[in-house]
């Protein structure tokens, strides 16, 4: 999942990128690290609703190499899916662009209920 650039230099780095770096070598498949761009720089996501992040995020992504995308099973990384908008408005721009199939995978998912609760994973109780 690409920040702006403004983001990542602020941030200094980019922690979707780094957990698809590894598990692209980990699994050795391609990885195409500038193959999307994010061309707006968003506002932060918190607090908002599922409603404002969608409009949020809408059009916030572009391809930059519609080649590496035509035809392909695309692996969107992501490290906290909360709504989905932000994951939904990239599978877009990849669909677009013609990926064959898009898929997802997070490395935490913020609970249905709320940022505060108890999210239950296999029989055990975690509070956030």
């Amino acid at each position: 999942m690409p920040l702006h650039r403004k983001r990542e230099r602020t941030r200094g780095f980019n922690q979707s990128k780094i957990l698809a770096k590894y598990l692209a070598r980990r699994v050795d498949r391609p990885w195409e690290a500038d193959a999307t761009v994010r061309i707006r720089n968003t506002p932060s996501q918190t607090g908002l609703s599922h409603h404002q992040r969608r409009l949020n995020v809408a059009q916030c992504f572009g391809i930059r190499k519609p080649r590496v995308i035509g035809g392909r099973v695309c692996l969107i990384i992501d490290d906290v899916l909360t709504t989905g908008a932000t994951l939904n408005e990239m599978a877009t721009a990849l669909k677009a662009a013609g990926a064959k199939k898009v898929l997802a995978l997070t490395l935490a998912r913020v609970s249905p209920r709320a940022a505060i609760g108890t999210v239950k994973e296999r029989g055990c109780n975690h509070d956030l």
